[in-house]
C-alpha cells in the first residue's frame, strides 16, 4: 500500500463521519449563503476541529468564495481542501541536520510513545541514518524492555541502565555512546509524565541541560506524542506540555481508530505547533511523515470512496 493510500485508509473514520456530513450538507444547498457558512462551522466544531479553528476556516472560505466568484456549493469542497492544506503547512519536517542530533520524545503513558520511538527509529534507519535509542524512562519497568524489543526490530543500538536509575545519567551515557559510535540521531524515551507532576518536569529540564551542555550545537527536536482518539483533550494536553516543556512538534497516533482526525487542525492553529508525524496503523511502517497537501486530499476525497 502506497503512502497516500495508507493516509487515506487511516483517515477513513474521520472522513466518513465529519467530511461525509459536510458533503451531505453542501448537497442540500443550491447557493452559497450565510446559512451554509453557519452550518459548516457547526459541523467542523462537532468534528473536533475546535471553535477558533472552525471560525478561521469559515472566514478563509468567505474570502476565497468572494475572490474567485464561486457560486456553486459543490465547489466549496475543493476550497476547503485548499484552505486546510494551507493552514497545516509549515514546520512539519524534522530538523536533524547535525551529527548527532537529538530527538526527545515526551507524552503521558498510554499514547503509544515507546511504539512511536521504535517506528521512527526504523524509518530513520531506512533513510540511511545510524540511530541510537536512549532508555531514559527508568520509572516504569516495562518501558526499558519495550524499547529493547523495538531496538531489535528496527536494528538500532540502545543505551540503558537499571530501573530507577537517574534518567539524566542515561542520557549522558547515550551522548557519549553516540559520539563513540558515530551515530547520526539519538532518540530519547522519557517517563510518561503529566503536566501537574512537577518533579517529572524538573527531570525533563535536567535532561535538556545535559544535552545542551554535552551537545551545545546539536539540532534538538522535542516531540510530544498525543492520542488522536482523545480529541480536544489532546489539544489541552499539548497546551500544557508546550507551556512546560517547549515542544517543537507533535506526533499524533491512532488516527486510524478515531473519527476525531480534525484535531490535527486545532493543534496546528490554536497552539502554533506543527504536526510532524501521524500514526495510521499498528505495523512498523504505519508511522507516516505529515504531508499537509496529502492529508487534506485524503481527508476530503469523499466522492471517490466506495
Amino acid at each position: 500500500m502506497g503512502l497516500f493510500a495508507k493516509i487515506k485508509e487511516g483517515l477513513k473514520k474521520t472522513r466518513d463521519s465529519v467530511v461525509g456530513q459536510i458533503d451531505s450538507m453542501l448537497k442540500s444547498f443550491t447557493k452559497i449563503d450565510e446559512e451554509l457558512f453557519e452550518e459548516l462551522e457547526e459541523l467542523l466544531v462537532m468534528g473536533d476541529v475546535g471553535i477558533n479553528t472552525s471560525q478561521k476556516i469559515c472566514e478563509e472560505l468567505r474570502k476565497k468564495v468572494k475572490k474567485e466568484g464561486v457560486t456553486n456549493p459543490k465547489d466549496v469542497h475543493r476550497l476547503l481542501e485548499e484552505i486546510v492544506a494551507e493552514m497545516l503547512d509549515g514546520g512539519q519536517e524534522l530538523n536533524i541536520n547535525t551529527k548527532p542530533s537529538v530527538i526527545l520524545v515526551i507524552g503521558v503513558n498510554g499514547v503509544g510513545k515507546t511504539t512511536t520511538i521504535g517506528k521512527l527509529a526504523n524509518q530513520l534507519r531506512q533513510d540511511g541514518k545510524k540511530v541510537l535509542l536512549s532508555a531514559a524512562d527508568t520509572f516504569r519497568a516495562a518501558a526499558i524492555e519495550q524499547l529493547e524489543i523495538w531496538a531489535d526490530r528496527s536494528g538500532c543500538n540502545i543505551v540503558k541502565q537499571n530501573e530507577g536509575s537517574d534518567p539524566a545519567a542515561v542520557v549522558f551515557d547515550s551522548i557519549r555512546a553516540a559520539k563513540a559510535r558515530n551515530a547520526d540521531v539519538i532518540i530519547v524515551d522519557t517517563a510518561g509524565r503529566l503536566h501537574n507532576k512537577k518533579h517529572l518536569m524538573d527531570e525533563l529540564a535536567k535532561i535538556s541541560r545535559i544535552i545542551d551542555r554535552e551537545l551545545p550545537d546539536a539540532d534538538k527536536e522535542i516531540l510530544l506524542v498525543l492520542d488522536a482518539t482523545t480529541g480536544q483533550n489532546a489539544v489541552n494536553q499539548a497546551r500544557e506540555f508546550k507551556n512546560a516543556a517547549g515542544i517543537t512538534g507533535i506526533v499524533l497516533t491512532k488516527l486510524d481508530g478515531t473519527a476525531k482526525g480534525g484535531v490535527v487542525l486545532s493543534i496546528r492553529e490554536d497552539l502554533d505547533v506543527p504536526v510532524k508525524y501521524i500514526g495510521v496503523g499498528e505495523k512498523i511502517d504505519d508511522l507516516q511523515p505529515f504531508v499537509p497537501k496529502e492529508f487534506a486530499k485524503a481527508l476530503f476525497e469523499v466522492e471517490k470512496d466506495d
